[in-house]
């Protein structure tokens, strides 16, 4: 780290810190995840599985990796800065004011490029939120966050491990079914939902209301001035069954909506000419770990201590708080 100058704090988590850094050659800022490392083996190497998947998504929709840095105890992942902050405080900012269409349209175009781009490398990204979403000065989105990510087997493999964050997790991880990228799908019209609306679609004062509402796939209806074509999406996105759900692919080329997607997402042609500045910069030999990443698609169903579904576990279970206010507030 000595070629940084940390410059703040910019956020705190269970996994440690987040700075705002600024390089010292280029003057450039970056932002480093400062995670302390476990002694745990397993536990090891799941932070630096984070590092090895973010260094593999080169894309202008996924927040860019810089360079993993492991010494000391921590483990630094150093990433682009987005100086626009993440995707809850720009809704929160709103208060009551609604989105204009034209924004919601080219931040969900550009949030189901970045996914379709890990979905494409068989990772699921499985922490799919608004929070987890970055805008850059331009108003660019960057999808960030792989900490909970993993890689399938194939394309048609699953996965089985309880990840995610309750207001945004589908039916099926609920209740404790396999299952594959429909998951980060259902993931996404959650955000989307909260971009027409500024408010979740699930909402419910306790965590089995939330959870009952969720497996039903009972939400308000969004607001009547929305596109149909939006509030379409909205409700296939919300399939309770994820074989009914579209696929990023079909909404960005053959769904109802594609149409109105595609004028808020560059040509191809633009894409291909265009390079980023993301290459995979290692500093001190890393772990012979680290140059393989082994797929993670075990079934690990010891989720609050039983195998029935997550759905019925969770009635009598006080694992979280109870769900804060319907508006957005974490």
């Amino acid at each position: 780290m000595e070629r940084y100058l940390i410059q703040k704090v910019v956020g705190e988590g269970s996994f440690g810190r987040a700075l705002l850094v600024r390089c010292k050659s280029s003057q450039e800022n970056y932002v480093v995840k400062e995670i302390q490392l476990p002694k745990n083996h397993s536990k090891l190497e799941n932070w630096r599985r984070e590092a090895i998947l973010l260094s593999r998504m080169k894309h202008p929709n996924i927040v860019a990796f810089r360079e993993a840095l492991e010494a000391d105890d921590l483990l630094c992942i150093v990433m682009e800065y987005c100086s626009g902050g993440d995707l809850l405080q720009r809704i929160q900012q709103q208060k009551t004011t609604q989105f204009w269409v034209d924004d919601i349209l080219r931040w969900f175009a550009q949030m189901c490029a970045g996914a379709q781009h890990i979905h494409d490398k068989r990772v699921l990204h499985r922490d799919l939120k608004s929070k987890n979403i970055f805008l850059t000065d331009n108003g660019t989105i960057k999808l960030g966050d792989f900490g909970s990510a993993c890689i399938l087997n194939s394309s048609k493999a699953y996965a089985h491990t309880y990840v995610g964050t309750p207001y945004y997790v589908a039916p099926e991880i609920w209740d404790n079914k396999p299952y594959n990228n429909k998951s980060d799908v259902w993931s996404l019209g959650c955000v989307l939902y909260e971009l027409c609306t500024l408010r979740h679609p699930f909402q419910a004062p306790s965590w089995k209301s939330l959870i009952l509402k969720v497996c039903r796939g009972a939400y308000p209806p969004l607001p009547s001035h929305l596109p149909y074509e939006l509030q379409y999406l909205v409700k296939q996105m919300f399939k309770t069954n994820p074989k009914d759900r579209p696929s990023l692919h079909s909404i960005l080329t053959s769904h109802r909506v594609s149409r109105l997607l595609r004028a808020h997402l560059p040509s191809q042609d633009s894409l291909e000419n265009k390079k980023y500045n993301n290459k995979m910069i290692l500093s001190n030999p890393l772990p012979q770990a680290w140059s393989y990443l082994k797929p993670t698609v075990k079934a690990e169903s010891r989720v609050l201590g039983s195998n029935g579904p997550l759905s019925h576990q969770i009635l009598c279970c006080r694992c979280w708080p109870m769900p804060a206010s319907s508006h957005l507030t974490a």
